[in-house]
């Protein structure tokens, strides 16, 4: 303990550090729990954040000399921060340019067999549509897929369909809502609620402009751990290893799209690439925070785009602010079939601990949807009585 015959200031300032200290380490532990309460998985977000306040703490306790203090309680904490902040950076640094690149640098040129993809969270009551769609306009890829829209995004971003005529629309206004927009031809494309009946996901096949290149895509938007969204984070686990599982049936290209909720690091965006056999582009090229637009100190990745081994990276972005509070984000991909077993031993590998942990998964997610429809039907029961 310090010495209580210290000025109150300096008593102060042990407790505050102290204080901050615990929360670091609890912030680090947490997520080590495979609990799916929104509480605990929360804290897979904020990697990057917690490092700052390990390494804050860290050194204010040795300027208070924390580790002259007695009974070795003040280097013990010394040492425990040290070690969060090691542990935090192996899980972040693989997002870094100090990582190998999972997915390579692009080597062909564009000859048809390059396919450019943006994601835009618009954020559903924000108003600034001339911004949103000026910016897919810019950037102009080939296929865009706009979330949180309803029908009036709709109506603001219709003048896409212009040199986009290929489209797969849901509007919603749940916050939920998809809207897709194609250059390149489409077949079999199709709007699926996988678990949540209010949770739409894209799922169709794209044309390369080689024109005899079909590419399997997929547009994600689960529900993040909220509380004003879902108390656990099972149905959104559920709903990526869905597809994962779909993906590791069918030996295709495949990219999929989307906003998240979930960071690149987490225990289960990290199941998903192993279950899938996708890989992530942003491995060994940067974190590309997409969100919070607003806050610049508060942000991590939530917008991602994984792609089969089929695939190189031609050019990957962080977009302009639209007003949201996610930014957009963009990729080029180059489809460069004659590379994918070397480009495959960079990806991640399930073990059948992996398949049985994405099954039960699976079961936990349709099992806590069952309960939901269920206490509705009560709720609305009750109502009508």
């Amino acid at each position: 303990m310090p010495d209580l015959d210290a000025p109150l200031w300096i008593l102060l300032a042990h407790g505050l550090v102290l204080l901050l200290s615990v929360a670091a380490l609890v912030a680090t532990l947490l997520p080590l729990l495979r609990e799916e309460a929104w509480w605990i998985r929360v804290f897979d977000f904020p990697r990057l954040q917690i490092v700052g306040l390990a390494l804050l703490t860290l050194a204010a306790g040795l300027v208070l000399e924390w580790h002259k203090l007695p009974d070795y309680w003040g280097i013990g904490l010394l040492v425990a921060l040290a070690a969060a902040v090691v542990y935090q950076l192996i899980r972040i640094v693989p997002y870094t340019p100090l990582a190998s690149k999972q997915v390579g640098d692009s080597t062909q040129p564009d000859d048809g067999r390059h396919l450019s993809l943006a994601v835009i969270n618009v954020l559903q009551f924000n108003k600034k549509g001339k911004e949103a769609l000026a910016e897919l306009e810019r950037i102009d890829p080939d296929i865009i897929m706009a979330v949180e829209t309803d029908k009036w995004w709709l109506e603001q971003l219709r003048p896409l369909e212009k040199t986009h005529p290929y489209t797969c629309h849901e509007p919603l206004d749940n916050t939920y809502g998809l809207l897709f927009f194609s250059r390149l031809p489409v077949r079999d494309c199709h709007v699926k609620y996988l678990l949540d009946d209010d949770v739409p996901s894209l799922h169709t096949h794209v044309q390369l402009p080689d024109g005899k290149t079909w590419i399997r895509l997929y547009g994600l938007h689960p529900k993040p751990p909220a509380p004003q969204e879902a108390k656990t984070s099972t149905k959104r686990d559920a709903e990526l290893l869905l597809v994962g599982k779909e993906i590791e049936k069918k030996d295709e290209p495949t990219v999929v799209f989307g906003d998240m909720n979930d960071v690149a690091w987490s225990h289960t965006s990290e199941l998903f690439r192993r279950i899938s056999g996708l890989m992530d582009p942003r491995v060994g090229r940067g974190l590309l925070p997409t969100f919070h637009a607003d806050y610049s100190l508060l942000r991590w990745p939530l917008d991602h785009v994984f792609v089969s081994p089929d695939f190189k990276v031609d050019d990957i972005q962080r977009l302009n602010y639209v007003g949201s509070d996610h930014f957009p984000i963009y990729i080029k991909l180059s489809y460069e079939p004659h590379d994918k077993h070397i480009q495959k031993e960079n990806a991640e590998q399930a073990d059948e601990e992996d398949h049985e942990e994405a099954a039960e998964k699976i079961k936990e997610g349709f099992q806590e949807e069952r309960e939901e429809e269920l206490e509705e039907a009560g709720q609305k029961k009750e109502l009508a009585t």
